[in-house]
């Protein structure tokens, strides 16, 4: 054994083994006599004499090899191919689901063939610790590229090792909230086993592999040098296979990516505190703010997951516009006008929280350090500064808020109603406390249709179109809500959303369904409960995720405002935007953060650049 792999048991050899020195050839020999007494005599003599069996004699290891050479031979071979398939596949793995491919595996991994120069050029001791800490970073790139397609899946970007556990509670509640308690501990547990059952096998095989390469140093060599000359011929040239390069440098170019991204993300900090710090209307005087929409009932509504993919989709786009053209025909019978255009939003496919809070801050909010620093802060929100002006009462429907949310003193909001304060007795709607329609008809029932002194500013979140969507609540009639028991059967007449999740069709199609009914119950209060002050500005949190929107989807979301008063729209007349609840393509595009400052200026002190 080499010296370098002592404590490693080492691989049967074809070329040491006892085949190779003809031991299986040689005729059996008779066993030389014992020099002294034959110890499994005298052991049988005391077992007998204590009317004791005689302990079985223990076979070690290399003894059952060195008994079933060939047997041992073959289990080797196979762990090391294990070893080898494990290993290059892990190097040559990509970062997402839509990027698997038989292609990615059959080119040649620059990481492999520097790993294997490292191995024969390096000592016997640094080689071995070289193989341990290279097989556990290999472990822990693969768990990362693991994550990253899990969040491109989802969330459209890579996954963000410093700002981003957060979401395993959220993912934890989520599926709490869908699949129950016991499903979500197990998947949980499951997660934590298997990243560290992969950690210890990719370091064994990586230990397997160096090994492997110590002993066969000459082919090794060789190997190396070709394919170490081919890889940079073909990175010459540019050889592609299905569009991806022969000469793969996959995990260095990922690695490197997460390297880049862990340093921005630790400078995020101080770059956000400076930005947060310029506010144009942190001293502007309560009694100019927003003098335009004195004596109106503003509102402000989050519609989950309201893409631009839902209007521009050719699989649902023909159904979302066909409901929209007939919202703002309904709208116009009612004596309403409306406009449209675009925001573009901080996040996709998930973290609704991250867009509110950008809409209403006036800052880009896409990761929870920055959530966490603005909500702690004492920013101008847009809904704070109807508070400010103290010529509103300011209110939040918020079904979705299942525990303790202390942003909404951040937001500037009087009260707030959770799903536990909405008076909803029906069922659940998969992750959806509450339907839509019955959130609309809490808010009507507690503070839009009472008298006050002053008018209303409201904040509402509508969550019936979130992911899984099914099963979908259906418009009933307004005085048929009652306490939500009616949803009871609707739920059960619902789809499972196993079936629909089983192709991507399906999916866009129960989609496009959840906005519609969004957006309809919103259509719907306003024709019932819609008065000449009624101003409602609701748009989209987020694009759905790329299963439903597609793998090069924008960011990107519906804005519309809708108002009775001619004069409230003739106020934003000069931002371009486009009659109507249907932004077409060539509408215009803003990013979300500017929104606020754009409106406050439009309607009340012109202060902001």
């Amino acid at each position: 054994m080499p010296a370098d792999t002592a404590g490693v048991p080492a691989d049967p050899d074809p070329g040491t083994g006892p085949e190779a020195r003809g031991e299986r050839d040689q005729p059996d020999a008779e066993p030389p006599e014992p020099a002294g007494p034959d110890p499994a005599e005298a052991q049988d003599t005391q077992a007998a004499e204590h009317d004791e069996p005689a302990p079985e004699p223990t076979e070690t290891a290399a003894g059952r090899r060195a008994r079933y050479p060939r047997a041992a031979r073959n289990v080797a071979r196979a762990t090391t191919g294990m070893a080898a398939v494990l290993v290059l596949g892990a190097v040559l793995l990509p970062d997402a689901l839509n990027e698997l491919t038989v292609t990615q595996f059959v080119r040649i991994p620059a990481e492999a063939l520097i790993g294997t120069g490292l191995v024969l050029l390096l000592p016997p001791r640094p080689r071995r610790i070289a193989a341990f800490a290279g097989g556990a970073v290999l472990g822990l790139l693969t768990v990362l590229k693991c994550l990253d397609m899990g969040f491109y899946s989802v969330l459209n970007r890579p996954f963000d090792p410093v700002l981003d556990w957060v979401l395993v509670n959220d993912g934890e509640e989520y599926l709490k909230e869908t699949s129950g308690q016991a499903l979500a501990v197990a998947a949980l547990i499951g997660a934590v086993l298997l990243v560290l059952v992969l950690l210890v096998l990719m370091t064994l095989a990586v230990v397997r592999m160096s090994n492997v390469v110590t002993r066969h140093n000459v082919v090794a060599t060789r190997t190396t040098l070709v394919l170490g000359t081919l890889w940079i011929a073909l990175a010459a040239f540019g050889v592609r296979i299905s569009g991806d390069p022969l000469a793969a440098k996959t995990t260095a170019e990922q690695a490197a990516s997460h390297v880049e991204q862990l340093r921005a993300s630790l400078e995020d900090g101080q770059k956000f505190a400076k930005e947060a710090a310029v506010d144009p209307f942190a001293d502007v005087p309560p009694d100019q703010l927003l003098s335009g929409l004195r004596g109106k009932d503003v509102i402000f509504a989050f519609v989950e997951s309201y893409g631009r993919s839902a209007v521009e989709s050719p699989e649902m786009a023909p159904q979302v516009n066909a409901m929209l053209a007939d919202g703002t025909r309904r709208l116009q019978a009612a004596g309403f006008s409306s406009r449209s255009a675009f925001l573009t939003s901080p996040t996709f496919g998930g973290g609704s929280w991250l867009a509110h809070s950008t809409f209403l801050s006036g800052l880009w909010i896409d990761n929870q350090q920055r959530y966490r620093t603005v909500t702690s802060s004492d920013r101008l929100t847009l809904t704070g500064a109807f508070q400010r002006a103290d010529a509103w009462r300011t209110v939040g429907i918020m079904p979705g808020v299942i525990r303790s949310w202390p942003e909404g003193k951040f937001y500037g909001l009087d009260n707030i109603y959770d799903s536990d304060h909405l008076g909803y007795k029906g069922p659940n709607f998969s992750w959806s406390p509450v339907p839509d329609q019955f959130s609309l008809e809490a808010f009507q029932r507690l503070e839009h249709g009472k008298k006050y002194d002053k008018p209303l500013m409201s904040e509402i979140i509508l969550v019936s179109s979130h992911r899984p969507w099914a099963p979908i609540p259906r418009t009933v009639g307004w005085n048929e809500l009652g306490d939500g028991s009616i949803f009871n059967a609707i739920n059960k007449e619902g789809k499972n959303p196993d079936d629909v999740w089983k192709n991507s069709h399906s999916v866009r199609q129960e989609y496009a369904r959840s906005i519609e009914y969004s957006v309809n119950s919103l259509v719907s209060w306003v024709e019932r409960y819609g008065n000449d002050n009624t101003v409602l500005v609701f748009l989209g949190d987020h694009q759905p995720t790329p299963m439903v929107s597609g793998q090069h989807a924008s960011h990107d979301v519906p804005i519309a405002i809708v108002a009775h008063d001619k004069d409230v729209l003739d106020r934003m007349s000069g931002w371009g935007w486009q009659d109507g609840l249907q932004p077409h393509p060539d509408a215009p595009v803003w990013r979300m953060d500017t929104f606020r400052n754009r409106f406050l200026s439009t309607y009340g002190a012109k202060t902001a650049p």
